[in-house]
């Protein structure tokens, strides 16, 4: 077989195998918005049929054979075809180490357990979720083993999520973090400054929520001739592929920032999978770089622009006009300082930018826990209630407002968490590289202009798929590998602003 025939060959069936994945994607999506309750189990059933059939593509002996013959070819290096040849053999490399019969029960149990979190957490029942949880992280220490690690298992568990990247890598980051964050949010504390938050409790009907959350989701970029938006319990986006990418919110008449900053959130990574080449659809060159990555681009649209004061001087206006019996009252600079108020709370998605970082760090800490066995999923309640009152002063009323708030130990996501903050660090970084490359984006955003911005990701960070590693990427955007100043630098001035530090 010749290099040029092998390739052929290789790609036809990588993109196979991500035809048959979005499948998975589409009853994944249903699941977690219009599937009926007790349709769970058979879901279960279905979810590990495919992911059977998708590990028995990706890791048929055809693909080893294209990969070896590929392995002495003339290759351009760096070359988009070397690229894809790399991150195929990377994934091929992992997945012939799971046992099919493995991914397959991790595929059902984890389908299953998201249909027990979700009741065990609408009725406040951790006993209920404990046996799923139980299961699902004796089948990640397998996932590890079989994977194989050098120091943590949880790092092969991260690498799947953030390639390259390892658990002391991240706990020496969020070390260096914590130690700003925490001086600066106990500064914050002993202000006088307080901002309104009645403000934001008031009556915003769900209908006209859905209305000014798509509008905006429109102006930052997101095509909904290509994507959609529904109600979930826990939200999520889901590139289906190209042309289909759903993303999902869940409404609280009584809360504004739950919901439309959700949408905004969800848009960024949206915004992210509508930005892929849908001609590399399902090989590396149109995959995204690492969730790291995809998370920076949902925490750039819902902080650093959604948040910032040129937004609401275009959309404050239009939220008046939405919700005249909530807004009538109030002025931009109340309004503005309420939906920024920085305070520590119980919820990771309804957090500050200030305390978000240390929900992730918590969950970042007991994941370890639980994979080395020093954490027990029987005393995750405990643990969490103990390590949430050390860090936030605050002990959580019920399980329902602590440990079981997060689907993501529900579907089997142990590793996913470090890449929330790792994408707060990130977007920080892009922020940055923007604006010094791009001048006026604030004037932009005050005229309800976001394209400038959207294009500038396009061709930094969306195009280039998963082409080289996320830290690279960063240094190639900003001249700088992954740092934590310029988060901390970007929430000093903030907050500094807001609460006359």
């Amino acid at each position: 077989m010749t290099s040029e025939a092998a390739y052929a060959e290789l790609i036809r069936r990588t993109k196979e195998a991500a035809v048959l994945s979005s499948c998975g994607a589409v009853l994944g999506w249903d699941e977690r918005t219009y599937m009926p309750h007790n349709g769970s189990e058979f879901r279960g059933e279905q979810m590990a049929l495919l992911a059977r059939m998708s590990h028995e593509m990706t890791t048929d002996p055809k693909v080893g054979e294209c990969l070896g013959v590929l392995g002495d070819s003339s290759l351009a290096k760096d070359s988009p075809e070397a690229v894809n040849v790399r991150e195929i053999r990377r994934a091929y490399d992992r997945a012939v180490k799971l046992p099919k019969e493995l991914v397959e029960e991790i595929a059902r149990v984890s389908t299953r357990a998201q249909q027990v979190w979700q009741e065990a957490r609408s009725k406040n029942d951790f006993p209920a979720f404990q046996p799923w949880l139980e299961k699902l992280v004796t089948l990640k220490r397998r996932e590890a083993d079989a994977v194989g690690f050098k120091d943590h298992p949880y790092d092969a568990l991260l690498d799947e999520y953030e390639p390259g990247a390892t658990s002391a890598e991240v706990r020496k980051v969020f070390a260096s973090l914590s130690a700003e964050l925490v001086p600066l949010i106990a500064a914050i504390g002993q202000s006088k400054r307080r901002a309104k938050r009645e403000i934001l409790e008031r009556d915003y009907p769900v209908d006209a929520q859905q209305a000014f959350a798509k509008e905006a989701a429109t102006a930052i970029g997101f095509d909904f001739q290509a994507g959609r938006l529904d109600v979930t319990t826990h939200p999520f986006c889901s590139g289906i592929g190209p042309g289909d990418c759903r993303i999902t919110t869940r409404y609280n008449p009584r809360f504004f920032n739950e919901a439309f900053f959700g949408v905004l959130h969800e848009a960024g990574h949206g915004i992210y999978e509508q930005g892929l080449l849908p001609e590399h659809f399902g090989t590396p060159l149109g995959s995204f770089c690492s969730l790291g990555i995809h998370e920076s681009q949902s925490r750039l649209w819902e902080n650093q622009v959604g948040r910032g004061r040129a937004f609401w001087e275009y959309f404050y206006p239009k939220a008046r006009q939405a919700f005249p019996a909530a807004l009538r009252d109030v002025p931009l600079d109340d309004f503005y300082f309420a939906i920024n108020e920085a305070r520590p709370s119980l919820i990771r998605v309804e957090a500050d930018e200030a305390t978000y970082n240390l929900h992730i760090i918590l969950r970042f800490e007991m994941e370890l826990a639980l994979l080395s066995g020093d954490l027990k999923p029987a005393d995750v309640p405990g643990a969490w209630n103990e390590r949430f009152q050390k860090m936030f002063g605050l002990t959580p009323p019920d399980d329902r407002q602590g440990c079981l708030q997060d689907i993501h130990w529900s579907m089997g996501g142990l590793g996913y968490f470090p890449t929330y903050t790792l994408g707060n660090l990130y977007a920080a970084q892009l922020m940055d590289a923007s604006k010094s490359q791009l001048q006026g984006l604030e004037t932009d955003f005050a005229r309800g202009e976001f394209g400038r911005l959207k294009s500038w990701l396009n061709e930094k960070v969306h195009k280039p798929g998963r082409s080289c590693r996320s830290d690279e990427l960063c240094r190639r955007i900003t001249g700088e590998g992954l740092r934590h100043e310029p988060l901390v630098a970007y929430l000093r001035n903030k907050f500094g602003a807001l609460y006359d530090l």
